[in-house]
């Protein structure tokens, strides 16, 4: 006899429920795949943990509330071990979902596996929890329904699969909206295989739940519903909060990104003319030399300098020096194509990479052109222009290896001066008299950097009146393995001529500050004058290196003093007024070496932040001869005083000059009439001697008062 099947009824409003609900995991569900794809494995370990619970129980929970919306004729309860496994079955099938959303593409192979494996966990889900309700007699299937719903769960995870890659390309707003439209769809379906699954089942009109005293079925539902949807709640606000974490992330790794191409910016290009510097134009070269050793072509290298600019710079000022540089930088850069490389590697300096140039006429021509245009005449401030240039070739193989490039082709532009200006010249083996020297000694100097072959000696500085030790200058001297010791006027223009000066004047800096420290520990308390370059005063590194150098070696920065020669200074005023306004913010002591000798500008002078100044030596070895000599450092001692400027006077070798410059009340005096540079290790004693004859002859006045 065929049992009576009871009616199922459904409560429409606990359906809606477990529709929302069944949404709301698909929400998630489709939030937390863009989580689990982050490119950080242990991060999206954990979020495929946690996300895998999250969702897992949201979908279980949708079965036991659409199992709650259902009329039927007996008091619903679950077993606890079926239970638990439907939850299993939920959590493993969302699993699969998430990982699979994880791969980087989604393949046919990989849609259906995963379609397949998440549908079968869904149906796995839906039966288990229903055969977690034990009922006598049991339930009666419509198979057909019951494949039917397992084609539902399997379509419906291939159209999840499919949704989750389709929202990758979408951001912000845009993204949200497809969101929320694909989580209705894929709670619609989930409803749609719960709901046929649930027809499939028949329940007998007579029959009793066995299991009823074990997990009531309206608690359990009441209890996931809750416990669901705080935990897709969580999930959700985590997943947010990562998501404005990621955001500024993002936002910050594009400020870092746009801050390391300025910082590029400043390291390879000239700050004046926006043209390479000497760094990336001699990274070009070798590539360049790569190329050509790989395609057995010929390069050539101009050294291009530029003839009378010094007047113009004298008579019209360094504005309309710096306008003229730039003007330059631009005519050059038009003139070549696009796959040669201008790049300025000194004041006055431009340099040129033409690559496949063979045809020594064409590279001529391309001098020539060059020089015309150059010579063309400029505008600035009202002032007429007018510049002509010298222009020196090199060759690659022919010329030598690429080491040697640059100064063969340096060796051929002084050549081109030499014969009048405003021409040109190729490298010739003639050309080559001390330049494989100075190449020869760049290498060594490189390695006596690396050995410690470097050293720096002391020349005392004392006060003109009581000949009372005030400081003393660090000057290098390179104790050269098979020449001797050289001094700095032997290698200093070989450094800046092949760019290791900024090497050579860190060590300085540093090997000067590790003095002072030790001297105070020695209970002497000295101030070290060093002598800068243009090239360590154009780093964008070079103030923040002197202060950690200082702080490292825990010394007073007023006891460092930086000295720069006057042309030098003026020689790009504005930059060198940044410079000293940011040494002078951590404290160092400032200086203008060789005062008189260079373009002076008293504005500029004023505002440098300079606490003294130099007399160079020419003008102290005139002063017993020269009248006109005598009235210039009267001057310019008074006009410092005037600023409230110390005055040291350098090259004092005899008696008579020291007596004048006395009278003419200069504060400092330096020279080979006190002491020569010496080795740090006499200066202690030095000091000492000087401290005693002082003492001795103050005692001498005394007792002859």
């Amino acid at each position: 006899m065929t049992p009576a099947f009871a009616e199922v009824s459904y409560n429409h409003w606990v359906v809606a429920l477990s529709f929302l609900i069944a949404s709301y995991a698909s929400f998630v569900a489709l939030d937390l795949a863009q989580r689990v794809r982050t490119q950080d494995r242990t991060i999206a370990r954990a979020w495929h943990i946690g996300g895998s619970l999250a969702l897992g129980t949201g979908v279980w929970s949708m079965h036991f509330v659409g199992m709650l919306a259902a009329a039927l004729p007996f008091t619903v309860g679950y077993g606890y071990t079926v239970t638990g496994l439907s939850w299993v079955a939920a959590v493993a099938a969302s699993g699969v979902a998430l990982h699979t959303a994880s791969l980087p593409r989604l393949t046919l192979a990989r849609l259906g596996c995963g379609a397949l494996a998440m549908g079968a966990g869904i149906c796995a889900m839906h039966y288990l929890g229903m055969a977690s309700m034990v009922l006598a007699p049991g339930i009666q299937w419509d198979w057909l329904l019951v494949v039917a719903s397992g084609a539902i769960a399997v379509l419906a995870s291939a159209v999840a699969l499919l949704i989750f890659f389709a929202l990758r390309d979408y951001r912000g707003m845009a993204a949200r909206n497809r969101q929320v439209l694909a989580a209705l769809a894929m709670g619609a379906a989930i409803c749609g295989m719960h709901y046929t699954g649930m027809a499939a089942a028949g329940f007998a009109a007579d029959s009793v739940c066995l299991s009823a005293d074990q997990l009531r079925g309206d608690s359990l539902g009441v209890l996931v519903t809750v416990a669901a949807t705080m935990l897709l709640s969580m999930a959700m606000f985590t997943s947010l909060l990562d998501a404005r974490m990621q955001g500024k992330t993002e936002r910050l790794a594009s400020s870092l990104k746009a801050a390391n191409a300025e910082l590029q910016q400043i390291a390879f290009r000239d700050a004046l003319t926006g043209l390479p510097n000497r760094l990336l134009f001699d990274e070009r070269v070798a590539s360049a030399v790569e190329r050509s050793r790989r395609d057995h072509a010929s390069l050539a290298l101009l050294f291009i300098d530029l003839d009378g600019f010094k007047p113009v710079n004298d008579s019209f000022g360094h504005r309309i020096g710096d306008a003229v540089l730039q003007e330059v930088g631009r005519r050059l850069a038009a003139t070549v194509r696009a796959c040669d490389t201008v790049a300025r590697v000194g004041g006055d300096e431009f340099v040129l990479l033409l690559e496949g140039a063979s045809d020594s006429a064409a590279i001529a021509q391309a001098a020539q052109r060059l020089i015309d245009t150059v010579s063309a005449p400029m505008e600035h401030g009202g002032h007429e222009v007018r510049l002509s240039c010298s222009i020196g070739v090199a060759l690659y193989p022919s010329d030598g290896p690429h080491a040697e490039l640059m100064a063969h082709a340096d060796a051929a532009m002084y050549a081109a001066k030499r014969a009048g200006g405003s021409s040109y010249a190729f490298f010739e083996a003639h050309m080559n008299a001390g330049v494989r020297e100075q190449i020869a000694l760049q290498r060594e100097l490189r390695l006596a950097l690396e050995r410690g072959e470097l050293a720096l000696h002391y020349q005392p500085k004392v006060s003109a009146g009581r000949q009372r030790m005030t400081g003393v200058e660090a000057l290098v001297r390179w104790q050269h393995p098979t020449r001797g010791l050289l001094g700095p006027a032997v290698f200093i223009p070989v450094a800046e001529r092949f760019g290791l000066i900024s090497a050579v004047g860190h060590w300085v800096i540093e090997q000067a500050c590790r003095q002072i420290a030790s001297w105070q520990r020695q209970d002497l308390h000295l101030r070290v004058a060093v002598n800068l370059s243009v090239h360590q005063l154009r780093q964008e590194d070079f103030v923040r290196r002197v202060a950690a150098t200082i702080a490292r070696e825990g010394i007073d920065a007023a006891q460092l003093t930086f000295e720069i020669t006057e042309s030098v200074a003026m020689e790009d005023a504005e930059g060198t007024l940044k410079a000293f306004e940011a040494l002078s913010d951590i404290g160092v002591q400032l200086s203008i070496d060789d005062f008189g000798t260079g373009y002076s500008s008293l504005s500029y002078l004023r505002q440098l932040q300079v606490g003294e100044l130099k007399i160079d030596r020419s003008f102290v070895q005139d002063l017993e001869s020269s009248a006109d000599a005598r009235a210039i450092v009267e001057a310019v001692i008074r006009l410092a005083h005037a600023l409230g400027l110390q005055v040291v006077a350098e090259g004092v070798e005899t008696a008579a000059q020291q007596d004048v410059l006395t009278r003419l009340q200069c504060d400092d005096l330096q020279g080979y009439l006190f002491a020569k540079p010496m080795p740090a290790e006499h200066v202690a004693a030095w000091a000492e001697d000087t401290r005693r004859r002082e003492a001795g002859a103050a005692q001498a006045v005394e007792l002859s008062v």
